[in-house]
């Protein structure tokens, strides 16, 4: 094999593909990465047995060929190389970099003894804009349980219905969904499917800041997301995802608008004073919001801002990491707040905005 890219696309890909490889003792082939010319390109492919990462670089192919590297190693020393053309050659299970004055030489393995990550050829469940997906699979991919108790949360849920694409996650203590509507959806089937959270994350990261087109393919137990140049294979989490909209409530006793960034400098005042527990207290009454945190040792916070408040007063205890979290996934200049008691789901969404809602359980009062 006899290949010559540039510097900067082949650093972009590699450190694509090397991402999701970690240090594999039993199975040293995962450490790798697999480099083959496919019609005229470069193809770099990595796996840990659960995602699989295709890439294509663009280049001048002078001589056909294959064989699998260290992936850390080559994206380390490509990602010091200047902004030139690299030469890469194959010759006796050996890749030879070369880069003006630099130079390397890589031991490689047998590319026969690289697993196969799947082809998925069926025709996409949905078209979708690569920077409509990254934004909506940021809003919610925080919220994803990362125990293991519960398998099914651990993942994210994807449900294709007619023409929008609902994505959610929760962690049992806070729930994000994010609506994406009018998707080129190209049939009338109503799926459900659950996405581990890794998965989602290596997405959002392939995505990048490129604006493409991604196809969204099904097959039985495994998911693509093909950004053209970008291939993105995972297994699906088997299990029935909660049905968290019975829990979402529709009806408040007490409602408020309150000013984003007020909001989210008074939580962040109020963090300071937290106790161990992350534990902010949140009081409505006469279109005002009053936050206090107390830390026996450090001492306490109050602080007030103005808010228009429909309802009876009411007082529920929040995770202020939680309640920042939801604040970050939203751009409107104001936000809704709705409650119906201490123990009861709180609701915060932007307005003007149905797109995006995040649920947060308060903290039970000792």
């Amino acid at each position: 094999m006899k290949v010559i890219c540039l510097q900067e696309n082949l650093k972009f890909i590699l450190n694509i593909t090397q991402n999701i490889i970690g240090r594999n003792l039993t199975l040293p082939i995962l450490n790798n990465v697999l480099l083959q010319t496919e019609n005229g390109r470069l193809k770099i492919s990595s796996t840990n047995l659960e995602v699989g990462i295709n890439t294509w670089v663009s280049g001048k192919v002078e001589k056909n060929g294959v064989i699998t590297c260290p992936a850390k190693v080559l994206a380390n020393f490509v990602n010091n190389l200047p902004n030139k053309k690299v030469e890469l050659e194959v010759k006796n299970n050996t890749l030879t970099i070369k880069c003006e004055n630099y130079k390397a030489n890589l031991n490689g393995l047998p590319a026969d003894d690289f697993p196969i990550i799947p082809k998925i050829e069926e025709d996409p469940l949905v078209e979708l804009k690569s920077g409509v997906l990254r934004d909506a699979l940021l809003k919610v991919v925080g919220a994803a349980s990362l125990s293991e108790s519960r398998p099914e949360i651990t993942g994210i849920l994807f449900k294709f219905d007619k023409r929008e694409l609902k994505l959610a996650a929760t962690d049992s203590f806070r729930l994000a969904e994010k609506i994406i509507f009018e998707t080129n959806k190209k049939s009338e089937d109503v799926k459900s499917l659950i996405i581990p959270q890794k998965t989602v994350q290596e997405i959002i990261r392939a995505l990048g800041e490129k604006e493409t087109d991604v196809r969204i393919c099904l097959s039985a137990s495994q998911i693509l997301f093909d950004g053209g140049d970008i291939q993105v294979i995972s297994r699906l989490i088997d299990g029935q995802y909660p049905d968290y909209q019975q829990i979402i409530p529709k009806n408040f006793s007490t409602q408020a608008t309150i000013d984003r960034s007020e909001l989210l400098s008074i939580i962040k005042v109020a963090a300071v004073f937290s106790n161990k527990t992350n534990s902010i207290n949140f009081s409505l009454n006469n279109n005002e919001l009053e936050v206090l945190s107390q830390d026996p040792e450090l001492g306490e916070n109050k602080s007030k801002i103005a808010a228009k408040i429909q309802g009876k007063k009411i007082e529920a205890n929040f995770n202020y990491r939680y309640l920042l979290d939801g604040l970050a996934n939203i751009g409107t200049k104001q936000v809704f707040l709705g409650l119906n008691s201490d123990s009861s789901p709180a609701i915060i969404k932007p307005i003007g905005d149905e797109s995006y809602v995040y649920l947060i359980m308060p903290i039970k009062a000792n």
